[in-house]
C-alpha cells in the first residue's frame, strides 16, 4: 500500500487503480451525471469522493458550490490548469456556485511570491485565462486569501485539530510553509458553507487527494461546532509530459506546453515528442501506431479535438497503420496553432471585463 501521495512532487502516477484502492478513492461512474463533457466521456475524469451526493443536487436542482484556486507564481498555465477549469465550467453550467480563489497567502508561504506580484500576476493574467477558458464571470465569485480574514480564523483554529504525526501521514513530510498553505486550503474549501451548509465539490488531479482528505478528516473533528457537509472531490488523470516522463510540471517548461505560448514554440516542442510510431514505415503499415505510448495522440485525445467522431476517425486511421506519426504531429500543430490564437483572443476580451464579483471584506 503507498504510504502518501505528495501534492508537491512531479511524480507520474501509472496505477490509478492502486491509488484508487490503497486510498479510498471511488470510480467515476458516467451514467451519474448529464451532459458529459470532453473529459469525462473520454475517461480523463477516473474518480473522486461522494460523487453522489453531487449528481443528486444537479439532478434535483438543490445548491451546491464548486471551488478552486490559482496559484498565482507566474503569468503562465499548463494544459492540467486547463482540465480543472473545464470540469469547473462543467459544475458551473450544472447550478453550481463558483467561487475562485487566489491563493496569495499560499504562494507567499511555499513558493516565496511577493503578495504584490501575486495580486498583479492574477489581476493580469490568471483571473483572464480562466474566464477566456470558459468560466462566467457574472456567474463567478473570486477573493484574495489575503483578503479573506474568515478563511485565516479557520485555518488558525484547524490548526488545533490536526497532530504533526497525522500531518506527516497524509503529506509524507511537514515544514512550517505547507502546513500553513495545507490548513488555508482546508479553510478555502470550507469558506463557501459559513453562509450556507451545502456540499461543495473540488476539481482537481489526483496528486492533490491529500488536501481534500486532511478537509474531511477536520470536517469529522469538528462536526459539532460547524456541522460542515464533508468536500466532494473529482479527479482527473494526468497527461504525462511531452517526452513520457512526467507529469507536466511549470520547473520542466520544455517538456509541456504552456498558455499562452508563441506558436514555433508549440510546434518545436510537438515535432520533438514521443509518439506510438514503429521504427519502420513497413513496421508502422504493419501493427499500427502504440497510441499508449504516444504523447501527440494523448494531446489531442485530452485538449485539441472536441468531436468524437473526429476522434474515432483518427484512432482507427492511427492504430491501423494508415496514419504516420509525423502526420499525427503535423495535425497537431494545426490544432494546437488554431487553440492558441483562440486563447490569446479570448484572453485579451476578457481583460476588458469589469465588475468581476469579488468578494469585499
Amino acid at each position: 500500500m503507498a504510504k502518501h501521495i505528495d501534492p508537491y512532487s512531479s511524480e507520474l502516477f501509472s496505477d490509478y487503480s492502486k491509488i484508487m484502492k490503497d486510498f479510498g478513492i471511488e470510480h467515476f461512474q458516467s451514467e451519474m451525471f448529464p451532459d458529459l463533457n470532453r473529459l469525462m466521456r473520454r475517461g480523463v475524469v477516473f474518480g473522486g469522493r461522494d460523487l453522489k451526493r453531487i449528481s443528486e443536487c444537479i439532478l434535483d436542482k438543490k445548491p451546491y458550490y464548486v471551488l478552486s484556486g490559482i496559484m498565482p507564481t507566474a503569468q503562465k498555465i499548463h494544459l492540467g490548469t486547463k482540465m480543472v477549469v473545464e470540469q469547473i465550467r462543467y459544475f458551473q453550467e450544472h447550478g453550481a456556485e463558483t467561487y475562485i480563489l487566489v491563493a496569495d497567502m499560499e504562494a507567499a508561504a511555499a513558493r516565496g511570491i511577493d503578495l504584490t506580484d501575486a495580486r498583479k500576476n492574477a489581476l493580469d493574467f490568471h483571473i483572464p485565462a480562466y474566464i477566456a477558458l470558459g468560466l462566467d464571470p457574472k456567474k463567478t465569485t473570486f477573493y484574495f486569501q489575503s483578503d479573506n480574514r474568515e478563511v485565516l480564523m479557520l485555518a488558525y483554529e484547524f490548526a488545533q485539530k490536526i497532530t504533526l504525526n497525522e500531518f506527516k501521514a497524509v503529506y509524507g513530510s511537514a515544514d512550517p510553509g505547507r502546513i500553513l498553505s495545507a490548513l488555508t486550503q482546508v479553510g478555502d474549501i470550507l469558506f463557501p458553507q459559513l453562509k450556507k451548509r451545502m456540499p461543495g465539490i473540488i476539481p482537481v488531479g489526483i496528486d492533490q487527494d491529500p488536501h481534500i482528505r486532511l478537509t474531511r478528516d477536520v470536517v469529522a473533528r469538528t462536526k459539532s461546532k460547524y456541522g460542515f457537509v464533508p468536500p466532494s472531490s473529482i479527479y482527473h488523470r494526468y497527461m504525462p509530459s511531452l517526452d513520457g516522463k512526467q507529469k507536466m510540471s511549470k520547473s520542466r517548461p520544455d517538456s509541456f506546453i504552456e498558455l499562452p505560448e508563441e506558436i514555433k514554440s508549440v510546434e518545436k516542442k510537438i515535432k520533438k515528442a514521443i509518439t506510438g510510431g514503429r521504427d519502420t514505415l513497413q513496421e508502422h503499415r504493419r501493427l499500427g501506431a502504440d497510441i499508449e505510448k504516444d504523447m501527440v495522440y494523448e494531446l489531442l485525445k485530452i485538449h485539441l479535438i472536441e468531436d468524437d467522431a473526429e476522434l474515432r476517425a483518427i484512432t482507427e486511421d492511427y492504430t491501423a497503420g494508415r496514419l504516420l506519426s509525423g502526420e499525427v504531429k503535423q495535425l497537431a500543430i494545426q490544432k494546437a496553432s488554431e487553440f492558441m490564437r483562440h486563447f490569446e483572443n479570448k484572453i485579451n476580451e476578457a481583460r476588458k471585463q469589469k465588475d468581476l464579483k469579488f468578494i469585499r471584506f
